[in-house]
């Protein structure tokens, strides 16, 4: 062998040819618009979690039209998956929309409950008629409504805002049975007529009513009398359109001049109050 033999190479391993123009499939826009598409639309199923399902909806929706066009330029191959990421981004975006509007419509309801609760419906006073002698029937306030926070006269209608009326008469000498409750030896009893009309579309339960009086210059409690024809109360509901009346008696010293009369009609209302005259 001849000194200036050289010793064999080493073989290169095998690479397969390059083909020109391919590129990977680049999948991951299409991907991420599903993945987000399925938690947005899961999101709005929960109206609390509206606006998760709004901000995730919109990304996904703009995924899914970004790989869609990548589809097209044919440098993705998830074309299924794309189209399914947006629309469900779509349908995330509509489920958020519900949601707020739900959200939105239950927030009010209940800050309209809770205004009700404390406020309570309010009554303006309608004056009741077959008090002609009165000069304060004539004049200038003829035909024209008190102020829902003045004191109302006997026969006078406290007319409240959802339609519920409550009408006292005025105050008549009372004589009690023998047995009767609540009446003091040298006071005066006195009758009046508590009229509750429902003019309201819903039942009115009327054993939430509750009708106290004050008597004299000094408003010292006046007694409800209890005997055998008054001191019953109101029971029962009243139907739309309907009334209820009811006789109270109360105890008032014997000088005094006047019996404040309140009647409140639940929780709902305002307790308004009639000032008669004895």
């Amino acid at each position: 062998m001849s000194q200036y033999t050289q010793p064999p190479q080493p073989q290169q391993p095998y690479a397969p040819p390059h083909t020109p123009g391919t590129r990977p499939a680049r999948n991951g826009l299409g991907i991420a618009a599903l993945v987000l598409g399925i938690i947005g639309t899961l999101s709005g199923l929960v109206p609390l979690l509206f606006w998760l399902a709004g901000i995730l909806g919109l990304i996904a929706l703009i995924l899914g039209l970004s790989g869609r066009g990548r589809v097209k330029r044919g440098e993705a191959t998830n074309k299924g998956v794309t189209t399914f990421g947006a629309v469900l981004g779509l349908v995330a975006l509509v489920l958020s929309v519900v949601g707020a509007v739900i959200m939105f419509k239950a927030v009010d309801d209940v800050v309209k409950d809770i205004d009700k609760e404390l406020s309570g419906s309010s009554a303006s006073a309608k004056p009741g008629g077959g008090s002609g002698d009165s000069p304060k029937d004539s004049g200038k306030d003829d035909g024209k409504d008190k102020g829902a926070a003045d004191t109302l006269e006997g026969r006078d209608t406290a007319a409240y805002d959802d339609g519920l009326e409550v009408t006292v008469s005025n105050a008549a000498a009372y004589t009690p049975d023998a047995y009767a409750a609540g009446h003091t030896k040298g006071n005066r009893a006195y009758r009046v007529s508590v009229v509750i009309e429902n003019k309201t579309k819903k039942k009115y339960d009327s054993v939430l009513a509750s009708v106290d009086a004050r008597a004299g210059a000094d408003g010292v409690n006046a007694e409800q009398i209890f005997d055998g024809t008054v001191g019953e109360g109101f029971t029962g509901t009243v139907l739309p359109g309907k009334k209820v009346t009811v006789q109270y008696a109360f105890d008032a010293p014997a000088d005094a001049k006047n019996l404040t009369v309140e009647v409140s009609p639940g929780f709902d209302w305002d307790a308004s109050q009639w000032d008669l005259k004895l």
